[in-house]
């Protein structure tokens, strides 16, 4: 069967059949991807895959009544059984007054180039994906004689097109690339085993630490866990390194949801100009920084996407909304919509991150007279709708502003709301390997619990 050119001509063509069939809105969303993974354990090659899928998703509404599917199958006839039973489909369910396509003056008017695309590398043979999570794990088994053991490195490649059109004038398209490396070593000592890692991940290859550096700072972790010991319960300052308290972020990044406020579902509903957090708190979302691993030039939906202020000095300036929860909450979409082909509309930050205090590490160690630092979390011990938080978690007990000993199966436990307004110290080590990061965090006061 013929399959037809995957272009913005093709996404028109469906919109334009699906007026004819009386559909009053409708958008179409094409995703295209290929990359490659391979990991290798101990030098030796375990798996090597390679992908490439594309897939089409057709949304329609019929007044209020919508429906959203999808298909892999690009061939003429194909494409118009999808939009027959789309059109069928949308007729049939039932309406929602929230429903509908972003207002036209919200939708971008331009697609700025982010530099989110490293072309050159497209064509990275295997081999040397092979060798860079070699090399990665060779210097995580050479950094110390008691590293005995590997779950593995890993090395991979995504290449992805994004084209997005909608029955009211947007059409846009861009592409992005992706590259990580990673590497889990194990270590013993005296009858304890310990397992680690650490990785990057980058738009571009030459973004990406090299990877010996990867290696070597998975070492120096896993060594760091060694010899781990339990804690009386107690309150004391905690530290959150700055590859975890991206997850703090990541809390007050669901709680702004707009999908958790219109039900109720979050600790900061109705708070928007209110204090939730210490002065240090701000947190910025924003998908225009380039090379960035969360920018895009337009949302899932095709809404302008800028840079938001989302907790200023402490104070709730702005939810994330997609065009329906916007509708529920009274307020307009601020460019946050995800979407996979062929789903429904949900939110999700762009670069969501903690803007870096003026604090280094030590300083910030150096501040605890007898405190943990915290280098993993454990389980999902977080209720939104309360703020409620207790995780599991390992690290560092510090003694008289030193890192004295490492420590394991304790648990932290506070609320949020407390946690944010107890934010005391924030550190200049802010490191974006995710869409949602943090530098260095000190919390005044959080129960540690152990023995």
């Amino acid at each position: 069967m013929e399959r037809l050119p995957v272009d913005l001509e093709l996404a028109a063509g469906l919109l334009a059949r699906a007026r004819e069939k009386g559909a009053s809105q409708g958008d179409v969303t094409v995703a295209e991807h290929e990359g490659a993974q391979v990991k290798v354990r101990l030098g030796k090659v375990e798996t090597v895959s390679q992908a490439h899928e594309t897939r089409l998703g057709l949304r329609l509404f019929f007044g209020k009544s919508s429906a959203a599917t999808s298909t892999s199958d690009l061939s003429r006839a194909s494409l118009e059984r999808l939009l027959e039973e789309t059109c069928a489909m949308a007729r049939a369910t039932a309406k929602d007054e929230f429903g509908g396509l972003p207002e036209p003056g919200e939708l971008a008017t331009e697609v700025p180039d982010l530099d989110l695309l490293d072309g050159a590398a497209r064509e990275m043979p295997v081999e040397r994906c092979i060798d860079a999570a070699r090399e990665a794990e060779e210097h995580a088994l050479q950094h110390d004689s008691r590293i005995t053991n590997s779950e593995g490195a890993e090395f991979g490649t995504s290449f992805n097109r994004i084209i997005h059109a909608n029955s009211e004038g947007f059409a846009g398209e861009y592409a992005t690339s992706g590259f990580r490396v990673s590497v889990a070593p194990v270590a013993t000592s005296n009858g304890s085993m310990e397992r680690d890692h650490w990785y990057s991940a980058a738009r571009h290859h030459d973004g990406l630490d090299a990877p010996e550096a990867v290696g070597r700072e998975a070492g120096r972790r896993v060594v760091r866990r060694l010899g781990a010991r339990k804690v009386r319960t107690r309150e004391v300052p905690v530290v959150f390194d700055a590859a975890i308290a991206g997850t703090l972020v990541r809390h007050v990044g669901q709680a702004v949801s707009g999908y958790a406020l219109y039900q109720r579902a979050s600790f900061l509903c109705d708070r928007l100009g209110q204090r939730v957090g210490s002065d240090l708190v701000r947190i910025a979302d924003d998908g225009t920084i380039p090379r960035a691993l969360g920018s895009r030039p337009f949302d899932g939906e095709g809404v302008d996407v800028r840079r938001k202020d989302v907790v200023e000095s402490g104070v709730l300036q702005s939810y994330l909304l997609d065009a329906y929860s916007a509708r529920k909450l009274g307020g307009k979409s601020t460019g946050n919509a995800t979407r996979g082909a062929g789903q429904a509309s949900g939110v999700a930050p762009m670069n969501l991150y903690l803007t870096p205090g003026e604090h280094g590490l030590g300083d910030i160690i150096g501040s605890v007279e007898d405190g943990f630092y915290v280098t993993e979390l454990m389980g999902f011990g977080v209720n939104l709708v309360t703020g409620d938080y207790s995780r599991g978690a390992a690290g560092v007990w510090i003694e008289k502003g030193e890192l004295a000993y490492p420590v394991s199966e304790l648990t932290i436990a506070g609320n949020l709301n407390d946690m944010l307004t107890q934010i005391e110290m924030v550190g200049n080590d802010l490191r974006p390997q995710s869409p949602v990061a943090a530098p260095t965090v000190k919390i005044a006061r959080m129960t540690v619990a152990g023995d």
